[in-house]
This record gives structure tokens, C-alpha cells and sequence, in this order.
């Protein structure tokens, strides 16, 4: 082959490879993505531009022949509607779809109410957790406020669907206007007030309109409208329709009148600032405001409305308005915490049903009261400490912890361990500390009766006699040698019967009784009563000088009623949730035995009612006039720091204590007799009417039941 034909072909392999250098080269690929990625833009923006400007194009092409008026204003308006409506249904698809996704059929119609507590009769102690809300049906609120409601709220409510559209379109012409109005409708405000969501911004508005949608679909108007009354917001912690009727006007919501109605819908859209309590005029004027929209939609007549603006309001009294604390309330509470889980804690809506009885509460507070005045008018009381009417003159800014008279009284059924009344201490305003429960003070002679139990246990008698005489040094074992304890009368004796000596609580011959059993069997038989503090291993807990509560004296004392046997205190009977399921069914009566025997325990009760014939406790019957047959003891701690009584009939066994928190005297010589024992016939006077004692010396012998069965009946002594 010739050279130059050789080299042209040579030159040719050449430059196509340049070329193909050149298109594979990252610089040549980059340029190719840009292309691609413009022509896909390019597209998309056809395809855009295609389906915005289809509605024209359409329209163009089906009135091309039709006359120029028509033609031009088919032009004009179709396009723009069908652009509307898809842009509509899109919007309509979107916001269903993000509906769908928080809407909850069910946190409809849950709602955090109060929990109610009743006591043994069904008669309402107080409320608990939850929000200040009672659940109510709607057939149980006036149609008086139901008419009020609409016309303020939403007129059209039983003609739209969730949305009123006019409602809306007007709410946009004011708005144009400058003028502010709301265009929600009952079930939007109610999607508003379920979900979470913000419904403030134009997105929250459209999502609202789809929740509202959904609400109307799921719920007639009348569970919709029962579903708003009850979750209506009026100021505080009130919500819900009930708790606004009995809040302001004292009266269930089915009781509201056509002015109170009126007014209470009034005050809605701002119900703080239109508090009746605080703006009483304010709140009169939305009343009127209300009733004149009553007469518009025609759900009253103008007569009615004028006579309704007449009305004179009658609102809650001051005095009345802040919520009464209760000893009985808090105790209830701590079990619930027990009892409860968190859920149903911060629900609320439940029913809880106590062993309490409603009246005896009453009378317990009111006996103690009147006995701690009579108390504090003592010139040796009055002027040593303050008083109760003195420290609520104090300003309350910084105020102290009080320290004036103060006592607790526990009362518990004998046969089940219900505890009927409780009482922690003269005022939970000024203090809520629970003393029935809580305060640990020493307890002096009460004890006695155990130590006397222990030793009839093992072979004392009451008819023996025993020294009365001082204690000399290494009488008694494990005892200082110094310890040389006084009867309270500085009075002794060579000799005394052993039930004497329990019956005048004499301290020597009971510190014998103690000696002659042994520290360790003493201490036995008081823990097995329900003694559970601290009980040092010392001679000297003979006299009591170890502290309990009134609530451990009163659970051991109820032995010598039950015939050793002791029942576990207790005060919740049975707790329901809002729709009427048993969701605690109660523990139960729990009784275990303190292993003494029978004869033993009757024959210290035997002695116990000889204490208030002829004892320390005479003044029962001799002075208060309780004549029934009962037992008790009292009891005073060294320098009269403690007064004490614990006595029961067959029925009841209670507990009081009176003294001063600092534990200090209360006043020199004051004594169990005067300080407690008073409280507690006047007490069980009342109480002996709903519980009447039978007779101690034959009454039944208590068998402890087996659990999850109710107590089998009782065995007849003959």
C-alpha cells in the first residue's frame, strides 16, 4: 500500500479516537446530566403548565361556537371554578388523610373527672383527683342552657355537618372588615378542645374542619352536644357544665334557670374575664347579650328574655367558695395512692364507697371542738399557750405552725376493722398533718391492760393480790437500780387484788404484774395487739413510756371486744370507674389472732368496764351519762404532756388522744379523764344510736372468718 494512503488511514483511527475520548470524559458526562436533568425540569413544568392551563383550553374548545356573551363569561369563570374545586378536593383528600391519623374516637369521651367518695350510706364525703368536672348526661342539663348554648355558640348546629360554611364566609367578611368573629361550630371547638393540634394557624383551621367532619360522622348532635357541656372551660379548674352550676349557683345542671343559663353561655369565650365571682356586672351583661340571641333564633320569646333579665342572680357566697379540707378526705387519699394506679389516678371519674359514716365524722369534729374551747378558757390553759382563735388572727403571710390544743379520735367497727369516723387534729387549714394516723406519742397507762393480759395468760389471776407497795432497788429485773416509779396518788399500799390495781392504774403493783411475766412475753403481746413502733426492751414500757398512734391504740384495743381476736383497719369498701366496673372489690376483712386466750382477754375486759363504774373513767357514766355497758382505759403521761381514752362497746372500740404538738404540758393536773374522755363519751353517745351496744358479758365469741368469706356467724356464749 502507497505511504500517503497509508497515513491518511492512520490519521482517520486517530481522530475518531480523540473523539471518543472526548464524549466519554467526565466533563463531556457532566454536561450530558445537565441536559437530562433540564430536559426533566423542562418536562415537569410542561406537564404543570398543561394541567393548570388544561381548564382553559377545554373550556376554549366547548364554547368555540357558542355566542360572544356566553362564550366570554364561560371563559372567564369555569376555568378559575374547576381550578377551586380540584384544588378543594386535593386539600380535602390531604387534610383527611392527616385527620385520620390523630383522630381518636375514643379520647372523645374520655375526660379527667373528680373522683366522688360516699361514705358507708352513700352520702357524698368529697371529691378527689381528676379535673373539677362531673360527668353529666345530656338529659340531666336544662334545655334552658342547651338553647343558650347554640344560640351563642352555633345557631345552624343541627343543619351543617361539622362545618357551617355561611358561618365561615361571614366570619371572612369581618375579618376583611377588621372585625374579629369566631366561625367554629360546636364540633370544631370540641375537635379543638380533644386533640392536639394548633388549631390557631390556617393549617389548624383546615384540620379542625376534617376532625369535625369525622366527630359528626361517628356521634348524633346529642352526643356531641353531652360531649361539649362536659368539656366546656368557665375559669379555674371548673370544666364541664355540673361543675359549673355547682360552682356558681349551688345547683345541679338540671336545675339552672333561663337567666343563669344564659349567663353561664355567656361567659364562655372568656370566662375569666367574665367571672361572676370576680365581675358580676360583666357576666350580667353577657347574660343579656345571650337572651337577645335567644330571641333571634326564636328559641324564646322577647317576654321571656325580659323577664329573665329581671332575675336577680344568686351567686355562691364567698365564705362558701373555697374548698373545706378534711382529715377524713386526706387519709382516704394516702389509701388511694396504695390502692390506684397512676391511670385511673389521673383520670378520676371514679366512685369510691368508705366505711365512713358521713354523720359521726360531723359529730367527732364538732364534739372535739366544743370540748377544746371549753378546754382553752382554763385561766391554767389560757395562760400558758395560745388558742385556736388566736392564731387565726395571724396574718397569713409567714405564719407559723400553730401551736395551740390538739387532739385526734380514731373509731373502728370491732368485727371488720372498718374504720366508721377519723379525725387528725382541730383544723387541716391550719395544718394537715394527720395526727389519728401519723403522731407517735407515748402512751402511758392505756398499755396497762396488755401487760394485765400477758400475765392472766399465763396463770395470774385477778382475784390474787399483789404489792403495792415502792419499788425498792433490784426489785425488777433489767431495771435501773435507781428507778423508783410513783403511784399517780403518792399513795401505797401493803397489798392489792390484781383487778383493782389495773382498775385504779396503780403504777407499782402494775410494774409487778409486768415483772412477774417478763419483758420479752409483754413485748410479744403487744405486737401481736398491733403495736407496731418502736418498743425499747426496758421495765419501764410496764407504764407505757414507749409512743403509738391513735390509730395502732385503737386496732389493739378492739382485742379485748373481739376476744383476742384483731382486725386489719380499713376504709375503702369499693372503688367503680365511670362506667360502672368494679375496679378494687376491697381487701376484705383481715383478722389475725394475738394468740391469748379468750378467758384471758375477758377477764382484763371485765376489769375495763369496771374502770368506768368505779375507776378513772367513772365520769363517763356519772357526769356524760353513757349508761351502756363499755370498757376503756384512760391514760396520762408523765407532767400531763398526754391525755388519753380508749374504750369500745360491743360494736365500736375508739381511741382518743389531746395534747399540744411541741409536747409540752397542757396544763398542770390535766389528765386522761378530762382531757379525752369527754370527747369520747360524748362521741359514742351519738354513735350508740346507728351502732347500739349489747352486753359485754354475754356477748358472742368472735371467730375470725377465712379468707376471700365473709365472717361466719357468731357463737353464743351460754
Amino acid at each position: 500500500m502507497p505511504a500517503k494512503k497509508t497515513a491518511r488511514k492512520t490519521a482517520r483511527k486517530s481522530a475518531r479516537k480523540r473523539a471518543s475520548g472526548r464524549r466519554n470524559s467526565p466533563r463531556s458526562a457532566g454536561n450530558n446530566r445537565k441536559k437530562h436533568s433540564s430536559g426533566f425540569f423542562a418536562a415537569c413544568c410542561h406537564g404543570i403548565m398543561g394541567t393548570v392551563t388544561a381548564p382553559f383550553r377545554i373550556t376554549f374548545r366547548l364554547t368555540k361556537n357558542w355566542p360572544p356573551a356566553l362564550k366570554w363569561l364561560t371563559r372567564l369563570t369555569m376555568p378559575l371554578a374547576l381550578i377551586g374545586i380540584t384544588i378543594f378536593l386535593l386539600m380535602w383528600v390531604f387534610y383527611s388523610i392527616r385527620a385520620s391519623k390523630i383522630y381518636d374516637k375514643s379520647m372523645l369521651t374520655k375526660m379527667p373527672a373528680r373522683t366522688v367518695v360516699y361514705d358507708r350510706n352513700h352520702q357524698v364525703i368529697g371529691y378527689l383527683h381528676g379535673d373539677n368536672r362531673y360527668m353529666v348526661k345530656f338529659k340531666n342539663v336544662s334545655n334552658h342552657f342547651i338553647y343558650a348554648l347554640i344560640a351563642r355558640e352555633d345557631a345552624r348546629f343541627y343543619s351543617h355537618g361539622g362545618v357551617d360554611i355561611i358561618g365561615l364566609a361571614r366570619s371572612a367578611k369581618l375579618m376583611l372588615e377588621g372585625k374579629r368573629q369566631g366561625g367554629s361550630t360546636l364540633s370544631m371547638q370540641l375537635a379543638d378542645n380533644t386533640f392536639n393540634y394548633n388549631g390557631k394557624s390556617f393549617d389548624g383551621k383546615f384540620l379542625e374542619m376534617a376532625l369535625a367532619r369525622k366527630i359528626e360522622a361517628d356521634f348524633t348532635k346529642k352526643e356531641i352536644l353531652e360531649m361539649y357541656m362536659n368539656r366546656i372551660f368557665w375559669g379555674g379548674s371548673i370544666r364541664g357544665i355540673e361543675a359549673a352550676s355547682r360552682t356558681y349557683f349551688e345547683k345541679s345542671a338540671a336545675e339552672l334557670t333561663l337567666s343563669e343559663s344564659a349567663m353561664l353561655a355567656g361567659i364562655i369565650s372568656a370566662p375569666n374575664a367574665y367571672s361572676p365571682f370576680k365581675h358580676l356586672d360583666r357576666a350580667i351583661r353577657k347574660r343579656d347579650i345571650t337572651l337577645r340571641s335567644m330571641v333571634k333564633y326564636t328559641f324564646i320569646t322577647q317576654k321571656q328574655a325580659d323577664e329573665a333579665m329581671k332575675e336577680e342572680i344568686h351567686i355562691r357566697p364567698p365564705e362558701r367558695r373555697m374548698r373545706s379540707k378534711s382529715y377524713a378526705m386526706s387519709a382516704i387519699e394516702h389509701e388511694l395512692d396504695i390502692i390506684l394506679d397512676k391511670h385511673n389516678i389521673k383520670m378520676g371519674g371514679l366512685t369510691v364507697t368508705t366505711t365512713l359514716d358521713l354523720d359521726l365524722q360531723k359529730t367527732a369534729e364538732q364534739v372535739m371542738t366544743r370540748h377544746f374551747r371549753h378546754i382553752e378558757r382554763r385561766p391554767a390553759f389560757f395562760n400558758r399557750h395560745q388558742t385556736h382563735s388566736q392564731y387565726s388572727r395571724l396574718p397569713l403571710r409567714n405564719r407559723p405552725a400553730p401551736q395551740y390544743l390538739q387532739g385526734a379520735l380514731i373509731c373502728l367497727e370491732n368485727h371488720t376493722g372498718a374504720i366508721v369516723s377519723i379525725v387528725g387534729g382541730r383544723d387541716p387549714r391550719h395544718s394537715e398533718f394527720n395526727r389519728a394516723i401519723y403522731a407517735k406519742r407515748q402512751i402511758g397507762s392505756i398499755f396497762k391492760p396488755f401487760v394485765y393480759l400477758a400475765a392472766f395468760d399465763r396463770g395470774m389471776k385477778p382475784s390474787d393480790y399483789i404489792s403495792d407497795e415502792r419499788i425498792y432497788p433490784n426489785e425488777i429485773t433489767g431495771a435501773s437500780p435507781n428507778w423508783h416509779p410513783r403511784n399517780h396518788d403518792g399513795k401505797y399500799r401493803p397489798s392489792i387484788r390484781v383487778s383493782e390495781a389495773l382498775a385504779q392504774s396503780r403504777n407499782t403493783s402494775s410494774i409487778r404484774v409486768g415483772n412477774f411475766v417478763g419483758l420479752d412475753e409483754v413485748i410479744k403481746t403487744a405486737r401481736k395487739a398491733g403495736f407496731r413502733q418502736y418498743i425499747p426492751r426496758n421495765p419501764s414500757i410496764y407504764l407505757g413510756s414507749f409512743s403509738a398512734t391513735p390509730l395502732e391504740v385503737a386496732t389493739a384495743y378492739t382485742a379485748f371486744a373481739n376476744d383476742c381476736l384483731v382486725y386489719r383497719p380499713y376504709m375503702i369498701q369499693q372503688i367503680t370507674d365511670s362506667a360502672g366496673n368494679v375496679v378494687y372489690k376491697g381487701s376484705g376483712v383481715i383478722a389475725w389472732d394475738n394468740q391469748s386466750s379468750r378467758k384471758a382477754s375477758r377477764q382484763v375486759s371485765a376489769i375495763l368496764e369496771q374502770v368506768t363504774r368505779t375507776g378513772t373513767a367513772r365520769a363517763m357514766r356519772t357526769v356524760y351519762g353513757f349508761h351502756k355497758d363499755a370498757a376503756g382505759k384512760t391514760g396520762t403521761t408523765n407532767g400531763s404532756h398526754d391525755g388519753w381514752f380508749a374504750g369500745y362497746t360491743t360494736k365500736l372500740t375508739c381511741a382518743v388522744w389531746v395534747g399540744m404538738d411541741d409536747n409540752s404540758t397542757v396544763y398542770p393536773g390535766a389528765a386522761g379523764a378530762s382531757l379525752a374522755l369527754p370527747i369520747w363519751t360524748r362521741f359514742m353517745l351519738k354513735a350508740d344510736q346507728k351502732f347500739p351496744a349489747g352486753s359485754l358479758k354475754d356477748r358472742a365469741i368472735i371467730v375470725a372468718p377465712s379468707p376471700n368469706q365473709p365472717p361466719p356467724k357468731a357463737i353464743i356464749v351460754e
